[in-house]
């Protein structure tokens, strides 16, 4: 057979390998998807929720909704007392200025905080996009406010970095879209709203910004056949730029949150405490009652490092990642707090990296005796970490889990070798050294990593 005719029965061949090879527009389909291994591997993430809200900076990103929706008393007076009686929720977009926004200061931030990816709030629910989408004429970060693409901006300065993964976060529905209210009227027969103003917006930011990290929410309560959920799913598997590396959660349609989808978030903050079948993520925020940035908010509101530190260190434990959340400022500064916080955890990866970065669930979470004990495990080396949320006033502390050996070596992340001896029926106490506050190797938690155990 000559090479001519050989090279379109390649091509053929070839061809229907790639077909037998794509995901089907269903749930059985698109769930059957390997989660891509450097979402697991990576552990911690920051997410960041900016926007119109980010002006009023009052009570929550909900902002728009307790207002005008629900008629909330605080968000109605504080309206009363702070703006004039005919003032709308679109008179905040001009104030959206970001004349203080610098992406690289930024990533630095996120650099130093440890955090292997971003996800970048695109579009919340007051459907305020912080690109130039051309579904969102004159509400968009181009035409209005900042009149710059914001989210370019970001995934270029994080791109320049190098070490940190870009994840977009985008909102299916929009509050108050007359579109979307209509199919809602209809009882969701109807999807102009989706097939005008969401799958053109998905379209554009899987396309234009490849993200790694795809993060849908806010179904409105239609089911994701209103959405085109798996539709779109397919393709961002079989033929988008991003088909090999791309992550994607659950929160597709109604019904489908810790069901369907990549990895399962199943509610905010969520924190199951055992080690879940499937992979997962607890987003979370550091500002304890709102995703955006609240300027009134109290000192006391925002979590301490030894609880963002012991948040961590229980999510990787069972199995999941953590996605701590910021807030910017209107203006485009990441508080002082926030910054504080992140280069905190940062300061804590630095040591105890090596038991959160690439390590999986080991047999047991937490220890069956000692509170405050979580492990990890690294089955590369086939090292067993034991992360200690409280230093013991003892001098030493009693790990029930592992099963010791002759060979059993236990050191101290950041510091050296430790003695330890056996303990009956099981397990070995370790002999922590005394040291004075400076001579710690870091100063919210600590890591003993096991070697020659199992």
């Amino acid at each position: 057979m000559g090479a001519l005719a050989v090279f379109p029965l390649l091509l053929l061949i070839l061809q229907i390998g790639a077909n037998s090879a794509k995901y089907e527009p269903n749930w059985k389909s698109i769930d059957s998807r390997p989660l891509p291994e450097w979402y697991d591997q990576a552990k911690f993430g920051i997410f960041i929720h900016w926007g119109v809200f980010s002006v009023p900076s009052f009570g929550s990103e909900w902002f728009w909704w307790y207002w005008q929706k629900q008629k909330q008393k605080p968000y109605v007076d504080f309206m009363q007392r702070n703006y004039p009686p005919d003032f709308k929720y679109q008179d905040f977009a001009p104030l959206f200025t970001a004349e203080f926004f610098d992406a690289k200061e930024w990533t630095d931030i996120f650099a130093s905080s440890g955090a292997k990816y971003i996800v970048l709030t695109t579009k919340h629910h007051e459907g305020f996009t912080l690109w130039g989408s051309k579904n969102s004429w004159n509400w968009n970060a181009v035409d209005i406010g900042p009149k710059r693409d914001l989210v370019d901006e970001v995934v270029t300065a994080l791109r320049n970095n190098g070490d940190i993964r870009v994840g977009l976060y985008h909102s299916l529905f929009e509050w108050f879209n007359p579109l979307f209210e209509l199919d809602a009227a209809n009882v969701f027969t109807t999807n102009y709203f989706p097939t005008s103003k969401t799958l053109p917006e998905l379209y554009e930011l899987v396309v234009k910004y490849k993200p790694e990290v795809l993060w849908s929410d806010g179904d409105g309560d239609a089911p994701d056949k209103y959405w085109n959920s798996t539709g779109f799913l397919a393709w961002l598997y079989n033929d988008s730029p991003v088909r090999d590396t791309v992550v994607t959660n659950d929160r597709w349609g109604y019904g489908s949150i810790c069901t369907h989808g990549g990895y399962y978030t199943c509610s905010d903050r969520y924190q199951p405490g055992h080690l879940l079948k499937h992979k997962w993520e607890n987003c979370m925020t550091i500002d304890k009652k709102s995703w955006g940035y609240r300027r009134n908010a109290p000192l006391s509101d925002y979590l301490t490092i030894d609880q963002l530190v012991s948040t961590l260190v229980e999510t990787v434990s069972c199995g999941g990642n953590l996605l701590m959340n910021i807030g910017p400022t209107h203006d485009g500064r990441i508080a002082p707090i926030f910054e504080e916080r992140l280069r905190q955890i940062g300061q804590w990866l630095k040591v105890n990296g090596e038991a959160i970065y690439n390590t999986t669930a080991w047999r047991a979470q937490n220890d069956s005796l000692t509170p405050d004990l979580w492990y990890t495990f690294r089955p590369q080396e086939k090292n067993i970490f034991s992360i200690l949320l409280k230093w013991p006033n003892n001098g030493s502390v009693i790990l029930n889990e592992p099963v010791v050996t002759g060979q059993t070596q236990v050191v101290l992340l950041g510091y050296g070798p430790l003695k330890w001896e056996p303990v009956k029926p099981s397990g070995l106490q370790v002999h922590l050294p005394q040291l004075s506050f400076s001579q710690m190797p870091c100063q919210w938690a600590w890591t003993l990593k096991l070697t020659g155990a199992t």
